[in-house]
């Protein structure tokens, strides 16, 4: 009997090899809703943010709330709950040393340290694979405090 997988990352560890493969614990879906709006906010700049959820009824990742391009990151910053993890793109304008404006695309990967362990395991199970569906992503961001993803902490990855 031959047996076939995909190995996305494998574990040397001596005479064993540890193979780890993303999301297959997890193996949420991902709505075509989240990769339209996305596209919308990097071609059209019809949104500052999105953040998005997992439905873990419905075993897939969903649009939880956008916000418009002429809200703040203070705006941004209330949508994430205290207790929950989420995902969410941020679109940030900024100037240069140079006084050009620019604009990133910030993925957030929000996991509170108060959130339930469950979530935190599903939430970070499925990061990679949603994050490959949102293609244009130039930042990325891990937080799980305000004071991991202030202003500052965008404004000096964004040059």
């Amino acid at each position: 009997m031959e047996l076939f997988f995909k190995v996305s990352s494998m574990i040397d560890i001596g005479d064993y090899c540890l193979f780890l493969q993303a999301n297959a614990a997890s193996g949420m879906a991902v709505h075509d809703d989240c990769k339209l709006k996305f596209l919308e906010l990097k071609a059209k700049r019809t949104y500052r943010f999105i953040v998005y959820k997992i439905e873990e009824q419905q075993k897939q990742v969903v649009v939880e709330k956008v916000g418009e391009p002429t809200q703040s990151y203070e705006d941004f910053t209330a949508c994430l709950p205290a207790d929950e993890c989420r995902y969410a793109v941020y679109d940030f304008d900024f100037l240069t040393a140079e006084n050009v404006p620019k604009s990133r695309i910030f993925f957030v990967a929000w996991s509170p340290d108060t959130s339930r362990v469950r979530n935190k395991m599903i939430y970070a199970s499925s990061k990679d694979r949603f994050k490959r569906e949102l293609d244009g992503i130039q930042i990325e961001l891990q937080a799980t405090d305000a004071s991991e993803m202030d202003l500052d902490v965008f404004k000096s990855r964004a040059n």
